[in-house]
């Protein structure tokens, strides 16, 4: 399954390859100048959602707002992995080195894919994510570090969401880091700024190994 997707080879290649996957109505062009805020440095790939909801890109579709399509989930999450395998073979960057980057809607499909593939990203920056599935089978335990960003008054995503999302993953054994804005939905700037470092550190220990 093919994404209309940019890719750019950035100029430090001992840096994991960034994966961004924009929000419900946004393309491949939304989140590079953030990736340029969180690490300049790093390659990225940056991938447009199959699905269109009344013109809109999203990754997966939804019955209603925060119901979530379980089966197309499913579906889009492994045909997004695929895509990325793809791709790496295409770029040459290696696809166990990966960052996701996503907001919103893009977040929602790298958690889902953290549950449900084993070691499919090495890490994630969720902005703004929530719970993908309810009551989720996580079959093996998760070895990525992950920083999840929430808004305390987000409209769209209950502080509770976010919060299960966080519990999870822990609970399955990833390294997660959260930070909470006093914002709703929007992207701040404190945020970035919180998932650069987090990003620093990150890559700084995964070449230390």
């Amino acid at each position: 399954m093919h994404h209309e997707h940019i890719y750019k080879e950035g100029n430090d290649p001992s840096l994991p390859t960034l994966i961004l996957l924009h929000g419900t109505g946004g393309d491949e062009k939304d989140l590079v100048p953030i990736a340029k805020m969180i690490a300049p440095e790093a390659s990225f790939l940056s991938i447009r959602g199959n699905v269109s909801e009344n013109g809109m890109n999203r990754f997966f579709k939804r019955l209603a707002e925060g119901v979530f399509d379980k089966e197309d989930l499913a579906k889009r999450t492994n045909e997004l992995h695929s895509f990325i395998i793809e791709a790496a073979k295409t770029y040459e960057f290696d696809a166990k080195r990966t960052v996701a980057i996503g907001y919103s809607n893009g977040a929602n499909i790298a958690a889902n894919a953290i549950y449900t593939i084993p070691d499919a990203l090495s890490g994630a920056i969720l902005l703004h994510a929530m719970q993908p599935q309810e009551a989720v089978q996580v079959n093996s335990p998760i070895h990525a570090s992950v920083f999840v960003s929430s808004g305390k008054r987000d409209q769209m995503i209950p502080s509770i969401e976010s919060e299960k999302l966080i519990s999870t993953l822990r609970q399955a054994g990833a390294n997660v880091t959260e930070f909470w804005t006093e914002g709703g939905h929007e992207l701040r700037r404190e945020e970035i700024d919180e998932a650069k470092k987090w990003f620093d550190y990150f890559a700084e220990s995964e070449n230390a190994r």
